[in-house]
């Protein structure tokens, strides 16, 4: 998401996550506000290869609720990160206590900051490099290994995730449109830990602006 007014139109729209690209070199880079959002929605920012204090500075600007890893982070920065979102949303709580809570009302809460680590994928793919990952993250995201970080509006052989061999949900990203919906109902109605459809690329006008009738077109049409 890039813009508020498109923001505030897909919200309405009642997703799970908004995803905001805090990374200067993509075409969807955010800079600007992000509209009071309903509680229910959750907002993701996406960074790539971040310096740790900038990446948890913005969680903490934008009181994001989850970070989505596009880059090569190792697994010692997930780590490291891990520890830092949990120390920082600790302080923060323990310096407020003492405040309204209505006023604090986003950070006074059980739910920490979702880690969600992004692999790239194309024809095959070794799922051995996700073991040292495991204890870290929330979720992995799969999405097209290609040219662009990210929103490159095609799509891997869904295939090679019949081999994936974790009990760790994750995020099915890349390329996916409105002419995918059959695909899509079989792979999530399959025995993959599938939690969540990452859509981008293709239900936009331009980059960062959101075809409004086509995502209600294709939340309507899923049936799972």
């Amino acid at each position: 998401m890039k813009y508020a007014e498109n923001i505030q139109q897909v919200a309405a729209l009642q997703p799970d996550y908004l995803g905001f690209i805090f990374y200067e070199k993509s075409k969807r880079n955010f800079e600007g506000i992000i509209p009071e959002l309903p509680k229910s929605i959750k907002k993701v920012g996406v960074f790539v290869n971040e310096y740790l204090e900038i990446l948890v500075s913005l969680v903490e600007e934008y009181q994001l609720d989850a970070v989505q890893l596009h880059g090569d982070e190792s697994v010692e920065y997930v780590k490291e990160l891990q520890i830092q979102l949990s120390e920082r949303r600790a302080l923060f709580i323990e310096e407020n206590k003492h405040q309204k809570k209505e006023k604090n009302k986003h950070f006074i809460s059980d739910e920490k900051v979702e880690i969600i680590k992004v692999f790239g994928i194309k024809d095959e793919f070794d799922f051995d490099v996700l073991k040292p990952y495991l204890d870290f993250v929330d979720y992995f995201l799969f999405d097209t290994k290609g040219k662009e970080r990210g929103g490159n509006g095609v799509q891997f052989d869904w295939k090679v995730l019949e081999k994936y061999p974790f009990e760790k949900p994750f995020f099915l990203s890349g390329g996916i449109g409105l002419s995918d919906i059959e695909e899509v109902e079989k792979i999530v109605n399959s025995d993959l830990p599938i939690y969540a459809l990452d859509v981008n690329s293709k239900f936009e006008n331009e980059p960062g602006v959101k075809k409004i009738e086509e995502i209600k077109k294709f939340k309507k049409s899923l049936t799972v």
